[in-house]
């Protein structure tokens, strides 16, 4: 299921954000973004979301803002000095002209000017970044459920309908039996006029041809599938490949009253049966 949690947290001079988006997915996929002194956390924060979220196509990413005093990395003046005066006597020797404003940068990028130390992490500071994730997540998964409840309104009504548009083929069904019989008596009269009909066996001929045509196991099965969906969209657990399972069958037993219908007024409700069940798929791939 889609959705997005952010979150910020203070820790001395730093401040420091998590956001997390995420996608569908039938298994979790999990991409990080972490700033370099996090790396050794990576792993603790993989089973956090782990257990937090269930599937989907997640990114976390992790930002560090520092004031410009933290963020200073310390130069190491002795070599620096050491560099410069070697270049200044490089000069006078050779009738150069040292411009210190083209010499200091050049400087700066030689070897061991620039103290490249290992920044080390507090234990306290790894504690506020693994609290500031779960915020995050749990702020994602706050927005998951908003968006669930609409999207379990948006399937019941979706369900409801179906079942609507089912008790309109009732006054159809009727007449339809009532158009086969003069359809199949029209056929006969075009016969040869020494053709002579056995009523009952007629009759019986009607009877056969309707009960192929009969679509009453169909409705039965369609509106059990129905009730069934409803009571699992209820439940509160994971119900994803549940749900899609039994819109499948919702879909076959459309499906089928479609190919016996036999009337265009029933096909009409069918496709419109069909366009609520399409629907309902596309939502139910967003339910975990």
């Amino acid at each position: 299921m889609t959705g997005f949690g952010k979150a910020e947290r203070e820790y001395k001079n730093k401040k420091i954000v998590v956001e997390v988006r995420s996608l569908n997915s039938k298994q979790l996929d999990l991409n990080t973004r972490l700033p370099g002194v996090y790396r050794d956390l990576e792993m603790e924060i993989r089973n956090l979301v782990s257990k937090e979220l269930q599937r989907g196509k997640v990114d976390l990413s992790i930002s560090v803002e520092e004031t410009a005093e933290t963020k200073a990395i310390p130069i190491n003046e002795a070599v620096f000095m050491a560099y410069y005066n070697q270049l200044n006597s490089i000069s006078k020797n050779n009738d150069l002209e040292l411009n210190p404003s083209t010499a200091i940068p050049a400087v700066l990028r030689l070897p061991e000017v620039v103290k490249a130390t290992k920044e080390e992490i507090e234990p306290d500071e790894l504690k506020v970044v693994k609290e500031t994730c779960l915020d995050a997540l749990r702020a994602l998964v706050d927005f998951r459920k908003q968006e669930g409840a609409i999207l379990q309104n948006d399937l019941l009504s979706r369900v409801q309908h179906i079942l609507d548009y089912l008790d309109k083929v009732i006054p159809f069904e009727k007449q339809r039996i009532e158009n086969v019989r003069n359809r199949l008596a029209e056929s006969l009269k075009l016969l040869s006029n020494d053709i002579k009909v056995d009523a009952n066996r007629f009759e019986q001929e009607v009877i056969y041809y309707l009960e192929k045509l009969d679509i009453t196991e169909e409705k039965v099965r369609l509106k059990q599938h129905c009730n069934y969906f409803t009571e699992t969209v209820a439940l509160n657990e994971p119900v994803g490949r549940k749900l899609g399972f039994i819109a499948q069958e919702m879909g076959r037993e459309i499906n089928t009253l479609g190919s016996k219908a036999n009337d265009a007024e029933i096909q009409r409700i069918v496709v419109m049966m069909k366009d609520e069940l399409e629907k309902i798929k596309e939502q139910v791939l967003n339910i975990l």
